[in-house]
């Protein structure tokens, strides 16, 4: 049977030219879902499976689905731009997007069964393998001479994945996961931000080799922060927040903040760094608030703000649109600081009504993504606007 490339299944169509395509629409999708779900389940309003821990099933969810969905999809278009190569399309990328899809439902399979083990790895194991022979076989050509730490940290998520998904280790791997995406974060706004400073503002920002790489290694080194003494751990966590806080200020953000766009993401980086502080705090014996509360921090004002931002202009730029921020993208993206304050100040104000405010704050992450969904999901399906294949 011939499949027109009309059809979805079809891996001439629009969605599977380009890694950012499937994954980003799966991305929304689970974004607008998830935390809907995450919260009929936290109320009791929906009866949980006994075999898996709520509570780990939701962090591996918004990690290893939602924000390995925007990771992935990011890197598999970012890589081969990099280094200046086709990158993965058609059937290999649906095979990917397949076995995200697998992952979602192996997560309920019985802890002790073999396929849940492998159908939990395989799209991070794959991504990660495309990823990193793009990288290594074509370095010669490679645009960046810090891609070497995307080998570390690809390579660390599969353990951290490991270790997130067995109770006795729980915490290791939650702790190196989100340390490993504060990196993914650390690359992203050296490269980002500094291109987006320039193109709105005219402003170049500075740059200093030695400040760069000195910010990646630590917080490369803070993903083993579980691992380490509390009292090592703090220290090693407030130097990777003193030495970004030095750089954000560097960065002119008076000036940043007078766009949308530059200020969200001036918001998320101080947002990592707050993050870094108040954990290195609960290192210190000094926990404010509920113990997930650093955790929140990041995941709402770093990755919250960052990521939706990153798929407003990725979605638009890479179909062959100006990566502009339109009045909704910006209610969009406003609701998550709105999350962010229910899930963030709210508990720790009135903590009797913990559970309306986790309902509320998933309503209004979940409702930012029904609307950028709206937007930009009709971008992804359909071919580039400039006449480009991909």
């Amino acid at each position: 049977m011939i499949l027109s490339s009309k059809c979805l299944w079809n891996p001439n169509h629009p969605l599977w030219l380009a890694g950012f395509r499937p994954f980003f629409s799966l991305a929304i999708i689970l974004g607008a879902t998830l935390p809907l779900a995450w919260a009929l389940v936290y109320s009791g309003a929906v009866t949980w499976s006994p075999t898996l821990s709520m509570v780990h099933w939701h962090a591996h969810e918004m990690l290893f689905g939602f924000g390995w969905a925007v990771l992935g999809g990011f890197l598999l278009t970012a890589s081969k731009n990099w280094v200046k190569v086709r990158g993965i399309y058609g059937w290999p990328l649906m095979v990917l997007a397949g076995l995200w899809l697998l992952e979602r439902g192996a997560v309920f399979l019985p802890p002790s069964s073999v396929l849940r083990i492998i159908l939990l790895n395989s799209f991070v194991l794959g991504t990660a393998l495309y990823i990193l022979q793009t990288l290594i076989i074509h370095r010669k050509t490679d645009s960046y001479s810090d891609n070497f730490l995307f080998y570390a940290a690809l390579l660390g998520f599969l353990i951290a994945k490991n270790l997130l998904i067995q109770i006795d280790t729980y915490g290791h791997g939650l702790a190196m996961t989100v340390g490993l995406f504060r990196l993914a974060f650390a690359v992203m706004f050296e490269r980002t931000m500094t291109q987006f400073m320039k193109s709105t503002e005219g402003v170049e920002l500075p740059r200093q080799r030695i400040l760069d790489y000195a910010i990646k290694f630590v917080i490369l080194l803070c993903a083993l922060q579980s691992f380490l003494p509390d009292f090592g751990a703090g220290v090693l966590l407030l130097v990777a927040a003193a030495l970004w806080f030095g750089r954000w200020v560097w960065w002119r953000p008076l000036v940043g903040m007078r766009k949308f766009g530059n200020a969200v993401m001036y918001l998320g980086y101080l947002g990592a760094i707050i993050h870094l502080v108040t954990e290195a705090l609960g290192r210190f014996g000094l926990a404010i608030g509920p113990a997930s509360l650093s955790l929140h921090i990041f995941t709402f004002l770093c990755m919250g703000l960052v990521i939706p931002s990153m798929l407003v202009r990725i979605a638009q730029g890479h179909t062959g649109r100006k990566p502009e921020f339109k009045p909704l993208d910006c209610v969009a993206i406003s609701l998550i600081g709105l999350a962010a304050f229910a899930r963030l100040v709210l508990p720790i104000s009135f903590p009797a009504y913990y559970v309306w405010w986790i309902a509320v704050a998933s309503v209004l992450w979940s409702s930012c993504y029904i609307l950028l969904g709206f937007r930009l999901i009709p971008f992804l399906l359909n071919p580039r606007i400039d006449g480009k294949i991909h």
